[in-house]
């Protein structure tokens, strides 16, 4: 890889970190963003200075996060890998937890005396209540902007 190219790489690998994505996972995303096609472990391991079974791991995790995609090659076992070009997928996810989020607050809500958790935890689930639908509307609005094109 370029010096810009590893810089690019880190610079992600700096802002996933922070939000529980493990280094090496970060690092790999931000390699994959910069790949024009599928790659293989080896080519990962190489271009990253990681272990094989380390490349493996943050891959396989980078595809429960819904940020990369496994792919075949024809005729051989081996797997590449890609950036995944589901953009919502993750959304989706987040979405799926923020619905979760309100309702358990709700049912927080009104397991405790106190009006002033009760009030808390209702406010709680109301905020992500209206994250979620701010989410939607900006989901809306990226496809209607992604037809026009």
């Amino acid at each position: 890889m370029h010096e810009d190219e590893q810089r690019f790489v880190e610079d992600m690998a700096r802002l996933l970190v922070p939000s529980g994505v493990p280094p090496i996972a970060a690092r790999l995303y931000g390699h994959l963003l910069l790949c024009p096609r599928p790659v293989s472990l080896d080519q990962i391991t190489e271009d990253l200075g990681i272990s094989k079974s380390s490349a493996s791991v943050a891959a396989r995790l980078l595809e429960t996060y819904t940020l990369a995609r496994r792919h075949s090659e024809p005729g051989t076992k081996r797997a590449l890998y890609a950036v995944a070009d589901d953009y919502e997928a993750m959304i989706r996810q987040q979405n799926r937890l923020l619905d979760a989020l309100a309702e358990q607050l709700n049912a927080g809500a009104g397991i405790v005396p106190s009006k002033e958790v009760n009030a808390r935890l209702e406010e709680m689930a109301e905020f992500y209540r209206v994250m979620r639908g701010a989410m939607d509307d900006a989901m809306s609005h990226w496809k209607c902007s992604r037809r026009r094109r």
